[in-house]
């Protein structure tokens, strides 16, 4: 939808956004008296960013800002208003949900002028560009959802200058570069960056972040698995590391993890076996370390795991499995070395892994565990076996 015929774009900026900012603004300059009466000065700030917001909206092929015009921006659709927490005798905009609807522009400066926002949400459009430095403005913003976008650049700073952000998502965008270090020392609960183009080794430090959820999956990290992990035990509930160009062995102590429920490290290069102490997770419902290098036997504490839905271990080298995990309600055993199960790995292709198998430290990740144990690798086919029927 075309904007420029819009009479809101007459207003979209005012004296204030000019005094906020210490930067010039992408918008042009507009003279106007503005009727009276006046709304708060938090609403007239609010009315100023979304106008600037609309103007930079270039195609919006569901109409969802259509009404956003005159002042009364708490009947804007998408856009949400309360008490302001610092003073309730003020409304003020907090929150804003714009998801789903297809728009298509870029994130104007002037939406620091909403300094009571808590709530940001703009997943599954068309924004391009980056996320504006002004952003720093919202000192109360607690959740940011810009998830299946378009933008791009590096990790955003700005995005350390908000006190009160719990939840950020920022996956399925073009993000490239190397992810700050601290990004892990943030007060986050909910982590998503998954889906860009970050590259570099995950951070040592990753494991000081308090996340009860993290992903991280389909970027191109490459390294070793980060074992500071391990301390993330009090909070952490579910992590995904597919597809994250992980090397080396998964820590022998990675049962400290005890509150996870969902465990995805598949599509790695992860090697060597896999640790007992994975059935230290007595909360562990979904187990994914399928596309990996394991190799050995499967401890039966894992498939013992009284939670355990779904254990998926396919296309690895692992040689035995409990008959507890034939049981398990949901798993994938194929494309192993598992005698007598079908749709495994050949005879040939076992035993020439395992004449020279792959272990944790290639790659030049210390502290390797010990090798994996000979195992009873299926036996080859027998002969065809024709029947003659007699005469």
């Amino acid at each position: 939808m075309g904007l420029a015929s819009s009479p809101c774009t007459l207003i979209c900026l005012t004296l204030l956004a000019i005094h906020f900012f210490s930067a010039p603004s992408h918008q042009a300059d507009y003279n106007y008296t503005f009727p009276s009466p006046l709304p708060n000065p938090r609403l007239l700030s609010a009315y100023t960013a979304l106008q600037a917001f609309k103007y930079a909206i270039k195609y919006d092929p569901k109409g969802v800002t259509d009404n956003w015009c005159g002042f009364h921006v708490c009947n804007y659709t998408g856009v949400f208003c309360a008490p302001a927490p610092d003073d309730p005798r003020w409304t003020t905009v907090a929150g804003i949900d714009l998801n789903h609807d297809g728009l298509v522009g870029y994130l104007p400066m002037e939406l620091g002028l909403l300094t009571d926002l808590a709530l940001f949400h703009l997943n599954s459009n068309k924004f391009w560009g980056t996320i504006p430095w002004t952003l720093k403005k919202l000192r109360i913003l607690h959740e940011l959802d810009v998830s299946n976008n378009e933008l791009s650049g590096v990790f955003p700073p700005v995005l350390f200058e908000m006190p009160s952000l719990r939840y950020l998502d920022i996956r399925f965008n073009k993000f490239e570069g190397s992810v700050p270090a601290r990004l892990f020392e943030l007060e986050l609960d909910a982590l998503f960056i998954n889906n860009n183009k970050f590259t570099s080794s995950l951070p040592d430090n990753i494991g000081n972040s308090p996340v009860s959820v993290i992903v991280l999956a389909n970027n191109g990290f490459s390294g070793c698995f980060p074992k500071s992990l391990t301390q993330m035990g009090n909070t952490l509930t579910q992590i995904l590391l597919i597809n994250s160009g992980l090397k080396g062995c998964l820590p022998s102590d990675i049962g400290k993890l005890n509150q996870l429920t969902v465990f995805d490290v598949s599509s790695n290069e992860l090697a060597g076996t896999l640790p007992d102490s994975i059935g230290e997770m007595a909360k562990l419902e979904q187990l994914n370390v399928a596309h990996n290098k394991f190799s050995g036997e499967i401890p039966t504490s894992i498939c013992s795991l009284k939670n355990l839905e779904n254990f998926t271990y396919s296309d690895n080298y692992l040689c035995d499995e409990p008959h507890l995990c034939l049981k398990l309600k949901a798993k994938d055993d194929r494309k192993n070395c598992l005698p007598y199960r079908p749709l495994q790995r050949s005879v040939a292709e076992c035993k020439a892994f395992y004449a020279h198998p792959v272990t944790s430290d290639s790659g030049g990740c210390a502290s390797p565990p010990p090798p994996p144990q000979p195992c009873s690798l299926p036996p080859s086919p027998p002969p065809p076996h024709f029947h003659h029927p007699w005469p």
